[in-house]
């Protein structure tokens, strides 16, 4: 009997939240469980699920949600093309019909309409309510350490306000650090921490592997090196998952910005942690199709990663094994109010260095997308399908928008910039207002407040683009004319 099968539900006393922010939070102990008796176990909470396959089955509650956000991005996609009617005629003449069409969908029409289905799909998101658990099943926490000398005392402290209730052990893997990582975590004298060390670097994928070769539970955790555990998050994540539909096989956490105080870079990322990051999980994970579990902050059934073989690869390793489990008829959920903090990038530099690697992860993973998950008529694929319009978009926006603006100021001319104005514009701003009353409600609950950071939402809003978009599109044609790395050697 797995873990998920051997618990029950009640109810669990919380502590009292402490004002905490976004960026540097401190994690509040959470009140020990009171063993009681519970009359009856109730049955596991449904989580709503929306899939073609099984939509006939599905409550008439999510048929109507599905149709009205049907309904909704429909509308909203005959707008955009009436919108960008009045320009198209022109730029095609300007350009030709291929770029036209080219810059008018990839500025104004895909954007605008991704954009206003998340709208519809959050409105009318309902989410189960988290339950508490009898008995909560134990844990191995899986990090994958490389010279994290400065934050990995932190790191592990939160994990130990936690109090998690159930067994749990952390199982950290050095893979040859050159600092003091290791005698940081040993001086720190938890018994249920077990440091293994490489002797020399072997890549994340042979350090997980090995890692979950020694773990001795049932549920995995990864944990990034860096991250802060706010509150109760492992409880959270591990309710979801125990109520969750019985072929999730994992849960990602909800990442957000530790150093958002550092200068105006962090600042902007983190509104991209809070509204972009956040409000795309949220809603796949609406329609059960969460297409990309991170490994900074999820849980795993270890029967189902060993089964797949574990992590099979240094680059793109979180994508390609989420889109393992899909193919495999499993599903990933995400927990909204399970929250870790992480340190992002505070130079620029760096921040277009880890942003080109994530466009390169993205081309990398859409090539080796499964064959068999494509077959599969899941609405997972649906965010597939987002994913290799990415490029597309990405690359309209760096080729035309500064021309664009250029055009719009200097000659009047609103040949890119009108469509884009005019349809995409108003989704960008009703999605930012819906996230932020559904992120806030959740932080409430949570005892976090939203910091004032009108400095850094401006220039997430009017400038960050002008950085992603271009990072991203110059990660894509490096990722076309590197070769393919090699596999990475088994660990030691």
């Amino acid at each position: 009997m797995n873990a998920r099968d051997a618990s029950q539900q009640r109810a669990r006393p919380r502590a009292a939240p402490p004002e905490a922010g976004t960026a540097n939070p401190m994690p509040r102990p959470s009140a020990k469980p009171v063993p009681r008796e519970t009359p009856a176990p109730q049955a596991p909470a449904r989580a709503p699920l929306i899939d073609l396959p099984r939509l006939r089955h599905a409550e008439p509650a999510q048929r109507r949600r599905l149709i009205a956000v049907t309904a909704v991005t429909a509308l909203w996609f005959g707008f955009t093309v009436w919108a960008a009617s009045f320009w198209f005629e022109a730029l095609a003449d300007a350009v030709g019909i291929v770029a036209a069409t080219f810059f008018t969908g990839g500025l104004a029409l895909i954007p605008s309409t991704m954009n206003m289905f998340i709208v519809a799909s959050l409105l009318l998101d309902k989410r189960p309510p988290r339950r508490a658990l009898a008995r909560y099943p134990a844990l191995s926490v899986l990090m994958y350490v490389r010279d994290q000398a400065q934050s990995i005392a932190q790191t592990i402290e939160s994990i130990r306000r936690q109090e998690y209730p159930g067994p749990f052990e952390v199982i950290l893997i050095d893979d040859a650090s050159t600092d003091r990582t290791a005698q940081i975590v040993h001086d720190m004298g938890y018994r249920w921490i077990k440091v293994l060390r490489q002797s020399r670097n072997r890549g994340k994928a042979a350090a997980m592997n090995r890692a979950l070769e020694s773990a001795q539970h049932d549920l995995v955790v990864t944990l990034d090196a860096d991250a802060i555990l706010f509150g109760d998050a492992l409880w959270s994540m591990v309710e979801r998952y125990m109520t969750a539909e019985p072929d999730v096989r994992a849960i990602s956490g909800c990442v957000l910005v530790r150093n958002s105080r550092d200068n105006w870079l962090t600042r902007a990322q983190e509104w991209d942690y809070f509204h972009g990051l956040a409000s795309m999980k949220r809603m796949q994970s609406r329609y059960q199709g969460t297409v990309v579990a991170e490994a900074a902050f999820t849980i795993y059934d270890r029967v189902a990663l060993k089964e797949l073989g574990g992590w099979r690869s240094d680059v793109a390793e979180d994508v390609l094994l989420t889109w393992d489990m899909l193919q495999k008829g499993w599903r990933v959920g995400f927990a909204e109010d399970a929250c870790c903090f992480i340190i992002v990038p505070a130079d620029v530099k760096s921040f277009l260095q880890q942003r080109m690697r994530h466009a390169r992860v993205t081309l990398r993973a859409l090539a080796e997308l499964p064959g068999e998950l494509v077959k599969r008529r899941r609405t997972s694929m649906l965010f597939v399908v987002w994913h290799l319009l990415f490029p597309w978009t990405d690359l309209a926006f760096t080729l035309g928008f500064i021309p664009g603006v250029i055009l719009s100021i200097a000659y009047s001319s609103h040949l890119l910039m009108g469509p884009m104005v005019l349809t995409l514009l108003p989704a960008v701003l009703l999605l930012n207002l819906v996230i932020f009353f559904v992120m806030r409600s959740m932080f409430n609950d949570h005892g976090l407040k939203v910091r004032r950071n009108v400095g850094g939402l401006l220039v997430y809003v009017f400038g960050y683009s002008l950085l992603l978009q271009p990072a991203r599109v110059a990660g894509y044609l490096a990722s076309l004319v590197r070769p393919r790395p090699a596999k990475p050697e088994s660990a030691e």
